[in-house]
């Protein structure tokens, strides 16, 4: 067989001109383009809108103007087409309690519609690679915040979706758990999954990320690789927290 023409893959998320006005406005006409198949940091400082972006991508929010196409869908005029491929996992984990992981997860690969076969084998293969094998059973009332996260990050996955949308997964976890975490996030691009990530953790996305985009006050003001990134502003060695602040600062004195 020969190599896929990934020129005939759609992008798996182009947003354009997207806006979303609150009391204030959280996002200002944001472009963005992220490709199938990689992961992608989105940056920002508090209230930048990232969050707000992600939802309206998730189909929680509606977009007050602007495109959103995910895999050439357009997100706005067939949502449920888009919903379809996408998950979406907050920084809070949201779990029935009373259910223990399998049931948890036999539950959401319903709501999606996933063959129920391929759905246990895969929702097995997640609580195993996650650690939760041993407290499948157990309900998830009684679990830490790192294992309710495991068991909600499983839920998302369970159902395959194409582009995989997570806001601060790694929020308060322990070490060895956020490393699970990042393990399994780095196979499933590995496995031609789209990753969208939002992290103040500015270490994980140097190390994870294939591309980075910084927002600020909703509006895009840097992306590109690592190197880009330390390209513009000519120091071949500084660390991404460092390039983070000074663009961030050079957005504040040009606003």
């Amino acid at each position: 067989m020969g190599e896929i023409d990934r020129s005939a893959i759609p992008p798996a998320l182009v947003l354009r001109d997207l806006r979303k006005t609150f009391v204030k406005t959280a996002v200002d006409g944001l472009n963005l383009n992220v490709c199938a198949g990689e992961l992608y940091a989105l940056l920002g400082p508090n209230g930048a809108g990232k969050t707000t972006t992600l939802r309206m991508v998730a189909g929680l929010l509606p977009a007050d103007s602007g495109a959103i196409e995910i895999f050439g869908v357009d997100a706005r005029r067939r949502p449920i087409e888009a919903k379809r491929i996408i998950a979406w996992l907050p920084d809070e984990p949201m779990l029935y309690d009373k259910l223990d992981p399998l049931e948890y997860l036999e539950f959401v690969a319903g709501l999606w519609g996933a063959e129920p076969r391929r759905a246990q084998t895969l929702a097995n293969e997640l609580l195993e690679t996650l650690g939760l094998w041993e407290h499948r059973r157990e309900r998830c009332e009684g679990f830490s915040r790192g294992m309710k996260q495991k068991v909600a990050l499983a839920g998302a996955l369970v159902h395959e979706p194409r582009l995989l949308m997570l806001d601060e997964p790694l929020t308060g976890l322990d070490a060895a758990v956020a490393r699970q975490v990042k393990d399994l996030l780095v196979a499933r691009v590995k496995q031609g999954a789209t990753i969208i990530l939002t992290t103040h953790i500015l270490e994980v996305a140097e190390r994870l990320a294939d591309r980075i985009g910084i927002i600020q006050r909703g509006r895009l003001i840097a992306e590109g690789t690592l190197g880009q990134l330390r390209g513009m502003g000519g120091d071949d060695n500084a660390s991404l927290e460092t390039i983070f602040l000074n663009l961030i600062a050079q957005s504040e004195r040009a606003a």
